[in-house]
């Protein structure tokens, strides 16, 4: 049929450009369910929420002060920064060859072969562990920082369960941001690394300008060491290195986000390899005031709820509106790493469930038409903590053993994959990652990340002050082992044969 315009011409043929980010994923036996809508920069951000230096720092700090003062806050920190920067190159390395949200324990199965399931599983509830522990100890962290600061003021002591009732309330009001505002939480990330930033200038000028407790020669700010107040003696340096340790202990959380972002074997290990770099510098113009500030350790132990940055605020402005001020910036670097670590641990669950590995795995690995997130995962996360944080009730020491398992299990579960990447077939397969480190750098950094790891261990371990007393003992090896165990009888008996049903790559 033809009109005055001529013979009819036939439809047009649109060309549909196949999605890279889809044929990626779908090359590692999944199929993309989450919104791209994260960048470079805004991992980058979420990766620096999570550390949250200020209130990371701020919080384990009584450790550095038991640990010798201001020369183990200061070359703790430089120390903590390159070791941790191997095991965050080396982590990325992997990410880039295998960009899913599954991580670490998806990369030990790749990398040792179908017949390393009972392994990658045993990966993937100690990746869960560490997720879920990680999370509880910075939400529970912010809370009894905000106690202590209201203590400090007001000459009132919180209760065990008027505690519990600040961190409910956290965690709660984290999952209703994480779980409602997906779609601004790339936004919010953005926020906090400005919030982070002023936080230190603001911290960095009003201690340096006001002083109150006095100034220390530039010998003794970054030199003084007291091994006397642990009770370890020469060895109380090390305890001192707990804070950084703890700040960087998520690095590789971060993974969990890489069905998130377009290219992501690309941007997952650059937002990985950057984080600790940009942090690491930036922390320095956090802990030089404070070492250059600090009042004397022994006052600083007697701190009230055991939290010492309140006390050195107060003691260093003078005024208790000063410390108040800076504490409350503190406390909101806090709560935005409480909302990004929740974020990821979330996707670290549902991943899990996606591949039947949890008790009702098909109904945590819903991801929720509306808003487009596994909002049941997030729940369970929620729901995981605040059935924890019950043990505070009745044994503060079995509490705080499961707060310290988080770091143990997340830096256990980094060793495994970088271990069978270097010792079994690391020539084969990182070398096809688009972002690596290249042979001689990418194994030495390998084995010095293995041998901070296996220090890290020991040192999470111990408990920081002796004589060690059933309160002061580190509980930590006990819980992790039992969980462990726990995971092992669960795999016999349900997930064996549904688990990680896939394929080499």
């Amino acid at each position: 049929m033809s009109d005055n315009n001529g013979p009819e011409k036939p439809p047009s043929m649109e060309i549909i450009k196949p999605d890279p980010d889809q044929a990626l994923v779908g090359e590692l036996g999944y199929t993309s369910e989450l919104r791209r809508n994260r960048s470079l920069f805004t991992l980058l951000f979420q990766s620096l929420s999570i550390a949250g230096i200020p209130a990371g720092e701020s919080t384990a700090l009584m450790q550095a002060i038991y640990g010798g003062g201001q020369l183990s806050i200061f070359v703790g920190w430089v120390v903590v920064c390159l070791m941790d920067q191997c095991v965050a190159m080396s982590l990325a390395e992997l990410a880039s060859r295998y960009p899913t949200s599954a991580g670490p324990y998806y990369w030990s199965f790749q990398l040792a072969g179908n017949n390393a399931k009972l392994l990658s599983f045993i990966t993937a509830w100690v990746w869960l562990i560490g997720n879920w522990a990680i999370t509880l100890s910075v939400n529970f962290a912010v809370a009894e920082l905000l106690v202590a600061t209201v203590s400090l003021f007001l000459d009132w002591e919180a209760s065990n369960w008027q505690l519990l009732l600040v961190f409910y309330g956290i965690c709660i009001l984290a999952f209703l941001i994480c779980g409602f505002a997906n779609n601004f939480l790339p936004v919010v990330d953005t926020i906090c690394a400005g919030w982070t930033l002023v936080t230190i200038l603001v911290v960095l000028i009003a201690l340096s300008v006001s002083a109150k407790a006095g100034r220390h020669t530039p010998s003794d700010a970054l030199g003084h060491y007291d091994s006397s107040l642990s009770g370890w003696g020469s060895f109380s340096f090390f305890i001192g290195m707990l804070p950084p340790a703890f700040v960087f202990s998520a690095v590789g959380m971060v993974s969990s986000m890489a069905e998130e972002v377009h290219a992501p074997d690309i941007k997952v290990p650059q937002a990985m390899a950057l984080c600790i770099p940009i942090g690491g510098v930036a922390g320095l113009f956090y802990v030089i005031p404070l070492c250059v500030t600090l009042p004397a350790l022994v006052d600083i132990t007697q701190a009230p709820s055991g939290q010492a940055i309140p006390y050195i605020f107060q003691e260093v402005m003078g005024t208790g509106a000063g410390a108040a001020g800076l504490v409350a910036l503190v406390l909101m670097v806090g709560f935005f790493c409480s909302i990004s670590i929740t974020n990821a641990a979330s996707r670290c669950t549902w991943a899990l469930a996606r591949d039947n590995a949890l008790p009702f795995s098909g109904h945590f690995s819903h991801i929720d038409d509306r808003l487009h997130i596994p909002l049941r995962a997030f729940g369970l996360v929620t729901l995981v903590q605040m059935l924890l944080g019950l043990i505070n009730l009745g044994s503060s020491s079995a509490f705080t053993a499961f707060v310290s398992v988080g770091v143990v299990a997340l830096a256990i579960t980094y060793s495994i994959p970088i271990a069978i990447s270097l010792f079994y077939n690391r020539r084969v397969e990182v070398s096809k990652a688009r972002w690596n480190c290249g042979s001689i750098i990418g194994t030495t950094v390998n084995l010095m990340a293995l041998a901070w790891i296996a220090f890290e261990l020991v040192l999470f371990s111990m408990p920081s002050t002796l004589p060690v007393t059933p309160v002061s003992m580190n509980y930590a090896s006990v819980v992790f082992i039992g969980l462990t165990v726990m995971a092992f009888f669960w795999y016999m008996a349900h997930a064996r044969t549904g688990w990680l049903s896939l394929s080499s790559v």
